[in-house]
C-alpha cells in the first residue's frame, strides 16, 4: 500500500471519483471547476477512472493531463498488475461480474502505454489536513480497495476502518452513491461516481467540494448534468454491455446484485443532496 500526503489546504477542494471512462461527465465536472474557481491542484480523483464507458483513453488522460490529484482504484490495480478482471468484489456470475468481463477487456486493449503506466504510478490512497481535520481518501475503504462502505452499513464498519487509517474524515469511492455519515465524533463522505448515475432515475452525476469552516470542515454535495446520449452512443458503437448505455439514459442501473436492502428500496427515488452542506469539527456533523 502506497500513501501520498499532500499536505495542508486552506482553500477548497473539488472530490470526485469513478470517471468510469465517460468523457462528457468529464467536461462537464471541468466546466463546474471553472465556475467554483477551483485550482487542479485541488482536485482529487478517488479511483475507478475507466469502467462501465466507453473512452478510456480520452477520459484517462483527460485527468492525468491536468494535474489532478487521484488514487488508485481497484480497476487501475488490476490494470497495471495485468490481472485478468477488473477486481470489483462483484459476486462470481452474477450480472455485472459477467458485464465487466467485456468493459475491463475493452479498457485493457484501448489504453495507451502511457495511460498503464500513469495508473502504475499512482498512490493507494491520500492523505490531507484541513483546519485541524485529519483526512484520508481511499477508494474502497482503508484496508480493502474493493470494499463496499454503503451508507447503510452498521457504524461498526465504519468506526473500524476510521480507526485503521488514524483519520477523523474518511473520503471514500467505489459504491457510486454519495452520502455523508457521521460515525461518533468522526465522518465518513463518499462524493458519489462522476461516470454512471446514482440509480436515482437522473441522469445526474455526482461531485463533492471540501472546504475550510470554523474548527472543521464544510462538505457540499453537487449534483452536474452531462451529455447522456454522446457516451451511450460510445457505449453501443463498441459493443460494451447495453445495460450501462441504458443507464446513463434512465439513470437507472441495468443490475442491483450488489445493492444491500436499503439501497435497492431506493431505486428510482431522487436524491435530495444537491447542494446540501455539511459542516464537521471532530465534535459533530451538522446538515445545513
Amino acid at each position: 500500500m502506497t500513501a501520498l500526503d499532500l499536505g495542508a489546504f486552506d482553500r477548497p477542494i473539488l472530490i470526485c471519483g469513478g470517471a468510469y471512462g465517460n468523457l462528457p461527465a468529464l467536461e462537464a465536472l471541468a466546466a463546474f471547476q471553472r465556475r467554483a474557481g477551483i485550482q487542479d491542484s485541488h482536485v482529487i480523483h478517488t479511483g475507478d477512472a475507466v469502467a462501465y464507458c466507453a473512452n478510456t483513453e480520452a477520459a484517462t488522460q483527460f485527468i492525468a493531463s491536468r494535474g489532478w490529484h487521484a488514487i488508485k482504484g481497484n480497476v487501475e490495480e488490476q490494470i497495471a498488475a495485468g490481472a485478468a478482471d477488473c477486481g470489483c468484489g462483484f459476486e462470481e456470475g452474477s450480472a455485472c461480474d459477467v458485464a465487466s468481463a467485456r468493459w475491463y477487456a475493452h479498457a485493457v486493449a484501448t489504453l495507451s502505454a502511457d495511460s498503464k503506466a500513469w495508473m502504475a504510478g499512482l498512490p493507494s490512497h491520500l492523505t490531507f489536513e484541513m483546519s485541524g481535520v485529519r483526512a484520508a481518501v481511499v477508494h474502497g475503504s482503508f484496508r480493502q480497495t474493493n470494499r463496499f462502505m454503503w451508507a447503510s452499513l452498521p457504524e461498526a464498519e465504519f468506526t473500524s476502518e476510521l480507526d485503521a487509517s488514524g483519520s477523523d474524515l474518511m473520503i471514500a469511492g467505489h459504491t457510486g452513491i454519495p452520502f455523508t455519515r457521521q460515525i461518533g465524533n468522526r465522518c465518513w463522505h463518499n462524493s458519489g461516481a462522476l461516470g454512471m448515475p446514482a440509480n436515482d432515475g437522473t441522469q445526474r452525476v455526482w461531485v463533492s467540494v471540501i472546504s475550510p469552516a470554523d474548527r472543521g470542515v464544510a462538505i457540499t454535495h453537487h449534483a452536474l448534468t452531462f451529455e447522456a446520449a454522446p457516451a451511450a452512443a460510445a457505449i453501443r458503437r463498441d459493443g460494451l454491455p447495453a445495460g450501462y448505455a441504458d443507464g446513463l439514459e434512465t439513470g437507472l442501473w441495468p443490475s442491483l446484485d450488489i445493492l444491500p436492502a436499503v439501497e435497492r428500496i431506493a431505486t428510482g427515488k431522487a436524491l435530495e443532496l444537491d447542494a446540501r452542506t455539511f459542516t464537521f469539527t471532530r465534535q459533530a456533523i451538522a446538515a445545513e
